[in-house]
């Protein structure tokens, strides 16, 4: 893959069609909200970050194929080339990678959609911190982006790599899109940094309000079964 290569289309679609099989039975998965994020046309999904199954749970419950950026490090082995194969993009977080940068902006000029966790690492996911990745695609490229909550992957008392136990409710929670708003007046540096501020405090919030969303809903109020894969002109 060259610097402005997208991964093909159709890796991302066999990835979610395992993805869902998994989560629909290993897993209580669900989704809020999955029809805020636009079928067509390209799109940022930015997500909170606490524990190892947030990207394999977003990726597969999405409402559309998504390449979102992994840290370059899960690229090797058998569990790297899973994930070539499904078409997502390796990103060294020491660097301001350009190359996975660009890569992604490929995926966006293209109209597909892009995943990222601005937290970069996995914390509290509370969102923060966030670097300016994100942000920084979204103003190059003018895609509307879409907070995401991921609740439940994080074990209450565990490690952000304890896993749950099988047949706990995973959720994915999506936002209502938002186009960045930055003072055009403001220097390229300023612009970024605001942009990235707005980006973690749209996130941020969107997460405290989805999880207490999610508290009554754990007492026995069932979220949206997982939708099968929608195609690509967006019939779900």
């Amino acid at each position: 893959m060259t610097a402005l290569e997208a991964p093909a289309p159709w890796r991302a679609r066999l990835g979610r069609w395992v993805g869902v099989a998994v989560f629909h039975t290993a897993y209580r998965g669900r989704t809020r909200d999955p029809d805020r994020v636009p079928r067509t046309g390209p799109v940022i999904l930015v997500a909170n970050h606490a524990a190892f199954l947030d990207g394999p749970v977003v990726f597969s419950l999405a409402p559309r194929p998504v390449s979102f950026l992994v840290k370059q490090e899960a690229f090797t082995g058998p569990f790297g080339r899973v994930l070539r194969t499904v078409g997502q993009i390796p990103i060294d977080r020491t660097v301001g990678d350009r190359t996975a940068l660009a890569t992604a902006v490929a995926v966006l000029a293209g109209g597909g959609a892009v995943g990222i966790f601005p937290e970069g690492n996995r914390s509290g996911g509370e969102v923060e911190q966030v670097n300016q990745g994100a942000a920084w695609i979204a103003l190059r490229t003018g895609a509307r982006v879409v907070p995401v909550a991921v609740l439940g992957t994080r074990v209450p008392g565990g490690s952000k790599d304890t896993w749950p136990r099988p047949f706990s409710r995973l959720t994915v929670a999506y936002g209502e899109p938002f186009s960045l708003d930055v003072d055009p007046s403001l220097s390229g540096r300023e612009r970024l940094r605001a942009a990235t501020e707005q980006v973690r405090a749209v996130l941020a919030e969107h997460v405290r309000r989805a999880r207490g969303d999610n508290a009554p809903m754990d007492n026995g109020t069932p979220d949206a079964d997982v939708p099968a894969p929608p195609n690509d002109e967006g019939t779900p």
